[in-house]
């Protein structure tokens, strides 16, 4: 970690607290992680009012929240694979999954983007009558295979192997024929300031057009990718009409969120 002198700024005039905030994101870019105790020495100020900035630089998605500091907003430059995502956080998943559930009743036609997360709505699909399931994922098609209760519409398309999933121009042929009630849009990286994005670019107008499809449009994204970013721009957070994510979400970034007039669902904490 950098040492307080490592820190030194340009200048040891006082700073009005707009330029205390970029003085820290200058300093973020150059070192991605830096602790409390470290921008209280760096800039003579209390720790409350380095708790104040970060809540802000958070709520505009410019930096997040750690343990003891701040991390700059960092580039996801892969997704990770379907494996690896389907062993982690899965009591965050279901949690996120049983707010979802409160959106659902009996005869809806529902878009599942391919994810882990929306993986976890298939129970409660399955537990109502006259539902209709449209979906890019293979786990979703082989979970509702013993529900013939379900009617279920894969998209086709081309197969991302990593995700177990399919993309393309295929993919969002068939999301263009089809409207639905409701479409639960998953994602790799999102936050405020740059809304929902990927580093993939087969998964963007797929992700698009289902959302164009749909009545209701709902985020389900794990605060854990929330303040990562790739390079292909899906949508602005305010286009979605709800966001589900779990309890771990900075109060920041919730605050950010309801900001923007967008519906954020939280679980309890624990």
């Amino acid at each position: 970690m950098p040492s307080p002198k490592d820190l030194a700024t340009d200048s040891n005039a006082p700073m009005i607290p707009e330029q205390r905030r970029e003085q820290i994101l200058r300093q973020l870019r150059k070192h991605q992680v830096l602790s409390v105790h470290q921008l209280m020495e760096m800039f003579d100020c209390s720790h409350m009012t380095v708790r104040r900035d970060i809540a802000l630089l958070e709520q505009e998605g410019r930096a997040h929240s750690v343990t003891g500091g701040v991390r700059i907003a960092s580039q996801l430059h892969s997704e990770p694979s379907h494996q690896s995502k389907a062993v982690v956080e899965l009591p965050q998943k279901q949690a996120m999954a049983k707010l979802a559930a409160g959106l659902l009743h009996a005869d809806m036609t529902v878009y599942l983007d391919a994810g882990t997360s929306t993986l976890e709505i298939v129970p409660y699909i399955k537990a109502l009558s006259g539902m209709t399931v449209i979906t890019n994922d293979f786990g979703v098609v082989q979970a509702l295979l013993d529900a013939p209760q379900v009617t279920v519409i894969h998209t086709g398309g081309q197969l991302d192997h990593s995700n177990h999933s399919c993309v393309g121009g295929l993919a969002v042929a068939t999301l263009r024929q089809v409207v639905t009630d409701v479409a639960f849009i998953s994602t790799s990286s999102w936050d405020l300031r740059r809304g929902l994005t990927t580093p993939s670019a087969l998964k963007v107008e797929v992700k698009q057009v289902a959302m164009q499809s749909a009545t209701q449009v709902v985020l389900v994204a794990s605060s854990s990718k929330y303040g990562t970013f790739g390079m292909y721009k899906i949508a602005d957070l305010e286009q979605f009409d709800i966001i589900i994510s779990d309890a771990a979400l900075a109060p920041a970034a919730a605050d950010g969120i309801r900001k923007h007039g967008v519906e954020l669902l939280l679980p309890a904490p624990s």
